[in-house]
């Protein structure tokens, strides 16, 4: 092989590299598909270099193409976190030490069998005053008024349903 073949083939093996990288991008910069039409002009570009030295030549270089866009993409994601701009704009890891991510269950626990009074109408959710503390209630069926006193039944992670106690406070 020549020179300037083998720097044709170069070249058309980075606009595939270029593809790749132009597709990767478009993800995360608003082009209206600018960037995709970039990427589909440098993957037809490197096919037609390929296909000018013959069908053979054409047909390696789109098992290329096939090959190679994806392993691109692959990389790309595997160190696009890893970056300063990827840090800034990726989520981080959940943390996973602070306990059940429910952080009121224990207080809420602990209002299963209490009087409150109906702040807002159950509709069947509402908000309830448990001791001066609004809470977010549940009704167990149906709608409950407003002023009426209710007693938490069931506390369900942060879910609290209440039934009507028959009283009704003034």
């Amino acid at each position: 092989m020549d020179w300037p073949m083998m720097a044709w083939i170069f070249f058309a093996v980075f606009l595939y590299v270029v593809c790749a990288f132009l597709l990767v991008v478009e993800i995360f910069v608003p082009s209206f598909g600018l960037l995709t039409l970039c990427a589909i002009a440098c993957l037809v570009g490197g096919a037609s270099i390929f296909f000018r030295f013959g069908e053979v030549a054409g047909a390696v270089g789109i098992a290329t193409a096939v090959f190679l866009v994806p392993i691109v993409w692959i990389i790309s994601y595997r160190l696009f976190p890893k970056t300063s701009f990827g840090k800034q704009v990726t989520l981080g890891k959940p943390d996973r030490h602070r306990g059940d991510g429910i952080p009121d269950s224990d207080r809420l626990q602990a209002l299963l069998g209490a009087e409150g009074v109906v702040l807002t109408p159950l509709r069947p959710v509402g908000m309830c005053s448990f001791d001066g503390r609004r809470v977010e209630c549940v009704a167990e069926t149906g709608y409950i008024e407003r002023a009426r006193r209710v007693k938490v039944i069931r506390v369900e992670g942060t879910q609290l349903t209440v039934r009507l106690v028959e009283d009704a406070v003034d």
